[in-house]
């Protein structure tokens, strides 16, 4: 068992000054394997706040980063499950579904982690999972339909062919969470 934090468009200092401190009380260093971040971090800081998290940190570059050393694009395997991973400004268009599929095709992934919406969104289609975990911090989109985006994160346990994913919103000052599964080699709908 594998537990990984997928978080992205984090936008501090630009967009906002800090984690909503509901999620930050939930992220306590110890219980998470691995954090991976779709991108958009934009300064040390946050980025040094998450290594005290899980010391096993993966990043992408987002269209804010200004890190020069994160990749555009990266796989990461736990297991049997290939997890793909980038920001998403490179789907034209953004978030479509068609374009994710093409993309999770190509990188050969089973998962592909996006963000650069700020909207979660979670679904499986031919066999594969898509996840975007939203905007930890609730950080302003200039996207259409994205105005006041719910803050969010998502936590994923890979357990040989099955991900259990735990989705986290912040809603009206609370905390909701929601699961899901996907089971590698089965066709059929997230729970």
């Amino acid at each position: 068992m594998v537990l990984v934090l997928a978080i992205g468009d984090i936008h501090i200092p630009h967009r906002v000054h800090d984690l909503p401190a509901k999620f930050k009380k939930l992220l306590v260093p110890g219980k998470i394997q691995q954090i991976i971040c779709t991108g958009n971090i934009c300064d040390k800081e946050t980025f040094d706040y998450l290594r005290t998290i899980a010391g096993d940190i993966i990043v992408v570059k987002g269209d804010f980063d200004e890190n020069p050393n994160f990749p555009q694009s990266k796989v990461v395997t736990h297991g049997n499950i290939r997890v793909g991973v980038l920001h998403g400004h490179q789907i034209i268009p953004w978030g479509d579904a068609e374009s994710l599929d093409i993309t999770a095709r190509q990188m050969e992934v089973d998962v592909l982690l996006t963000g650069h919406t700020h909207r979660f969104e979670a679904f499986e289609s031919n066999n594969k999972f898509f996840i975007n975990p939203g905007s930890a911090t609730g950080a302003y989109s200039s996207i259409p339909d994205t105005a006041d985006p719910i803050p969010s994160f998502v936590l994923m346990d890979i357990q040989g062919n099955i991900v259990v994913t735990y989705v986290y919103k912040l809603i009206d000052g609370e905390v909701k969470v929601e699961k899901l599964e996907y089971r590698k080699g089965e066709s059929g709908k997230v729970l």
